[in-house]
């Protein structure tokens, strides 16, 4: 500025008037006066902020708080196509046909600046995850479809969470995710499936903590679950800054080989640890009892066998009160030579995860089918399951389990299992025909549970027995199928 050069007021004072220049800047006068006060000559900035805030007004009829666009420019990218541009309160709100599946709709961004969210209608809904390093992979070179709907807290981690390494920062702002973990692949299939209802397009926030925990008992009190609860702690605020509540939809657990404590019990144990952990964290912030949702790990090609894989039976039916449900067994998708989850794999386990959410959510029951009791009756077997549906035995058989849909017997001198086929005078038991009588106490019934190694792309441990439960992921046929067992046989008529 030039504030030098002196006020030019002889005009003013010739016409007996009190007016003239104070501040003058080489592009005109700054400051002037006259006889009803100062003269403010603003940038074109202030002029925008200040018509932003007193243009804001409340309509007669009570609605939101909306302002004109003039002014507001400044406050979205330069790239961003946008019209119907206006002020609600600390939010800019606007109409754009920004990438992903969701179309042309409504959008929002801070006025501090930040991340463009879809202005979506109901709660902030949440997915989180919790267990060993391998829940924290996902799918590299593949874009959001829904940037703008899917988020995690913006603490410039993402959906991944911080693996342990250090505490999670608090923050109430929302970030796109980068990372397409699980949890990001099955917020788009639930997005998907209200898209092609034509229902809303929520907004769904997803994190997954990790840690190195050697036994499932350490996971329920390591960094994992502290960093869960403050992502939780972020997302609460979050959804107040949207102007909303929350709504937690599940849980997801990933732990299983991980778990080296040795002892299948230890391992149910410290699960049902995780759980009330969890529970109790989200309980102290309003959250109702949450929904645990799981994969039964098999193993890989290698490791058919280990306390925690069988431990994961124990836990299908005995996980105290909480809500649990194990929505797939792991031989149901295709692993790479690492037993990490190929794309196919990836995709077809998110689909089963929302298929068995919105199954939930509707007051269906999804329950694969487990094994509960196997008794034996001369050269039969009867292996009776819990399942929402009648089984099947595939004849197809798509993992390769052979002519005994992958049962087997374990113990010394036990028989081979010749044949599976459903008991015809009851849909949700399985006959096994065996080459010859039990030799005694001691045996047990496996089911794709300690087979040989194989060579993929599905784990080694498999089975053929599914209920009559379908679905489709792309070209892909989907199902329910049962989960591992390893569990005692019982002469027939016995109780206990």
């Amino acid at each position: 500025m030039n504030d030098k050069t002196p006020p030019k007021t002889s005009l003013a004072k010739a016409q007996g008037e009190a007016r003239g220049v104070i501040l003058r800047a080489e592009n005109g006068d700054v400051i002037r006066y006259d006889e009803t006060g100062l003269i403010l000559r603003l940038s074109d900035r202030v002029v925008a902020d200040i018509a932003a805030r007193i243009g804001a007004v409340r309509p007669a009829s009570g609605g939101a708080t909306t302002g004109p666009a003039a002014g507001l420019e400044g406050a979205l990218p330069d790239d961003v196509d946008a019209w119907d541009v206006r002020a609600d309160g600390d939010w800019v709100r606007f109409t754009a046909s920004l990438p992903g599946r969701q179309g042309v709709r409504g959008f929002r961004r801070h006025r501090s600046g930040g991340a463009i969210l879809a202005d979506a209608r109901g709660p902030l809904n949440i997915l989180l995850g919790i267990g060993g390093a391998r829940a924290a992979l996902g799918l590299t070179g593949e874009a959001s479809h829904y940037p703008h709907h899917i988020l995690s807290p913006a603490d410039d981690i993402g959906a991944v969470g911080h693996a342990g390494i250090e505490a999670a920062s608090t923050t109430e702002a929302l970030e796109p995710v980068r990372d397409k973990t699980h949890e990001v692949l099955l917020a788009e299939r639930l997005l998907d499936a209200r898209l092609t209802a034509g229902s809303a397009l929520p907004l769904i926030a997803v994190r997954v903590e990790t840690d190195e925990s050697q036994d499932a008992r350490a996971l329920a009190q390591g960094r994992a679950m502290a960093n869960l609860d403050q992502a939780a702690k972020n997302l609460v605020r979050a959804a107040k800054r949207l102007g909303t509540h929350t709504r937690l939809l599940a849980i997801t657990l990933d732990y299983a080989l991980e778990d080296l404590s040795g002892d299948r019990a230890a391992y149910r144990d410290g699960m049902i640890a995780v759980m009330e952990e969890a529970t109790v964290r989200l309980g102290k912030l309003g959250f109702s009892q949450p929904l645990f949702v799981a994969t039964f790990d098999c193993g890989t090609h290698r490791i058919t066998e280990s306390p925690a894989l069988a431990g994961q039976w124990d836990l299908s039916w005995n996980h105290a009160a909480h809500r649990l449900t194990y929505v797939a067994p792991g031989y149901a998708f295709a692993q790479d030579a690492t037993a990490r989850l190929t794309a196919a794999g990836c995709h077809d386990r998110a689909a089963l995860y929302a298929a068995a959410l919105q199954t939930v959510e509707t007051g269906g029951d999804w329950r694969c089918p487990v094994i509960h009791l196997a008794e034996a009756k001369g050269q039969t077997i009867r292996a009776v399951c819990a399942s929402a549906s009648g089984l099947v035995i595939d004849k197809s058989d798509p993992f390769g389990a052979g002519k005994a849909a992958g049962f087997r017997l374990v113990g010394a001198g036990v028989p081979k299992i010749l044949k599976a086929e459903i008991d015809p005078a009851d849909d949700k038991a399985v006959l096994l025909q065996c080459s010859g009588p039990l030799p005694g106490a001691g045996v047990q019934l496996a089911y794709a549970y300690g087979a040989a190694a194989g060579e993929g792309p599905f784990p080694a441990n498999c089975g053929a027995l599914r209920d009559s439960w379908s679905g489709t992921a792309g070209t892909r046929a989907l199902h329910r199928w049962a989960l591992p067992a390893l569990l005692p046989v019982q002469p027939a008529g016995r109780t206990s």
